[in-house]
């Protein structure tokens, strides 16, 4: 039972999502000012990618089982209990700096901790969004929620170079804490729904280990998801070899100038804020399969390797802001698809296995980022490297060169593979093959009241001829021609008319 005062549906999600927007520029500051922390010093892209790897590997590797934990559990409260364990690992670092005992290797367990407590934020958080809205805000809720993490990315990075010196880290960190109660707090006044067991849900009920490989299952099942999905494996990989070592290139290419790195940052969220904002506003292209091949297209020519191809901080926040731009309406249509088409009640497992499936290889690329720049990439784009001569030209050669040469490589590789999405049927034409899940539900109860019907009419046949026995015999076909009419048709979009 829950108090009336409660705020629910789409009331219910602005405060939530608002929460969210004042801890994503909590950690923001935090995650801004231990990365410059980091660089200072070890001087290495090394140390920073494995940062982002500890971070990454336990959100992705520890999915399925959360998913399954999600699934069986009060949605709202795994939300609350993963936003509280993320905040105890940063009150764990403030700590140990309070006490000047802070050290590399404490920032990558902290970050183990905050990886397995994500593993559980996105299927909870991205669940209780189905719950609390109407499909037709699905594309919506995408774009305020990527909305509120390019919004903390503006003003992250400008808070935290301005409150760097007079706060130094022990102060940012603190009001990062302040940040993540607050949002607790606004998860605690709303009402998140839990959904009905529906069948597919029955069908994948069991042992925690049986549920938490359900998710792979449903997917299998589907060719346009698992096709989707592969699409997304093949990209993120590509893109983390970028992601990875841009606040490295930057540092490097300017001399460690933190304003610099800075201002690329916020003008590369103000891509977000606006492509988020437009994203709200208009729902998103109406084929969504376009809005994610052409997307990840869009995204990896404007955004990395126009990244790789600058020399100087009016081209790399112009890279920036296009990319982050394009990121929402990538993700939001995305988002759109598997949320229209997944039973809510088995979306946290089958999220969940999305969610490895799609990112598995980004803390592969993450690991590998840091050591092929230091080790390969960087000697070889020195005046006399051994690549300098092929593409020096382009971006030029000495500190960061290297790295640039690995935004541009995995950038023009990644439009091939955006491009190649439209060469499977089963990606290019998901919508059409897959039903909504309504339209699923929809289904079953027609099927279950036709058996019923069917049976009627056999038993009515079998009984002795009278007035009433025929009048109920023509009832009966009457409805079963309504149904016959009121049947979803496959290839249409899998919508109710």
């Amino acid at each position: 039972m829950r108090f009336s005062a409660q705020p629910s549906g789409m009331r219910g999600f602005v405060v939530v999502w608002f929460g969210q927007v004042v801890s994503m520029l909590g950690t923001g500051m935090t995650n801004f000012a231990l990365s410059f922390w980091i660089f200072q010093q070890t001087g290495e892209a090394t140390a920073l990618t494995w940062a982002i790897f500890f971070f990454m590997a336990p959100s992705v590797l520890f999915s399925p089982i959360a998913g399954a934990i999600v699934d069986r559990a009060n949605r709202k409260t795994v939300m609350i209990v993963s936003d509280l364990l993320a905040g105890i690992a940063t009150i764990l670092l403030l700590s140990l700096l309070a006490a000047d005992n802070l050290q590399i290797w404490h920032i990558y367990v902290a970050n183990v901790i905050a990886g397995a407590a994500n593993a559980f934020q996105f299927p909870a958080y991205s669940a209780a969004v189905t719950m609390m809205l109407p499909k037709e805000q699905y594309g919506r809720a995408a774009g305020m929620l990527s909305l509120a993490g390019s919004a903390s990315g503006i003003l992250a990075p400008a808070f935290a170079g301005a409150l760097l010196g007079p706060l130094g880290l022990v102060g940012i960190m603190s009001i990062d804490v302040a940040t993540f109660l607050f949002a607790i707090f606004a998860l605690f006044i709303v009402h998140i729904p839990q959904p009905e067991v529906t069948a597919e849900g029955r069908t994948g009920q069991g042992s925690l280990l049986q549920e938490s490989a359900y998710g792979f299952r449903y997917i299998f099942e589907r060719p346009s998801l698992l096709g989707l999905q592969l699409v997304f494996f093949c990209i993120n990989f590509l893109a983390m070899f970028g992601f990875a070592v841009m606040v490295p290139m930057i540092l490097a290419r300017t001399g460690n100038d933190e304003i610099a790195l800075a201002s690329v940052q916020s003008l590369g969220a103000i891509g977000g804020v606006v492509g988020g904002l437009l994203l709200s506003t208009w729902g998103g292209p109406k084929r969504r399969v376009n809005g994610v091949l052409l997307g990840m297209v869009a995204t990896s020519i404007l955004g990395q390797a126009l990244m790789g191809v600058g020399q100087g901080v009016f081209i790399w926040a112009s890279a920036a802001f296009l990319g982050q731009f394009i990121i929402p309406i990538l993700n939001g249509s995305n988002q759109a698809i598997w949320q229209a088409k997944v039973a809510p009640d088995v979306q946290g497992r089958v999220f969940a296995v999305r969610r490895l499936i799609a990112q598995i290889t980004a803390p592969v690329a993450t690991a590998l980022a840091g050591p092929l720049a230091d080790n390969i990439f960087e000697p070889a784009m020195q005046p006399n490297g051994a690549l300098a001569p092929l593409f020096g030209w382009l971006v030029g050669t000495g500190a960061g060169a290297g790295m640039a040469v690995m935004f541009v490589v995995t950038g023009l590789i990644g439009v091939a593979v955006g491009l190649g999405g439209y060469l499977f049927p089963a990606i290019r034409n998901a919508e059409d093959l897959l039903l909504d899940h309504e339209v699923v539900v929809q289904t079953a109860v027609l099927k279950k009241r036709l058996n019923e019907l069917t049976q009627q009419r056999q038993a009515l046949r079998h009984a002795p001829r009278s007035v009433q026995n025929q009048q109920a015999l023509k009832a009966i076909a009457l409805e079963m021609r309504q149904i016959g009419t009121d049947f979803p048709q496959q290839g249409k979009g899998g919508n109710v008319k």
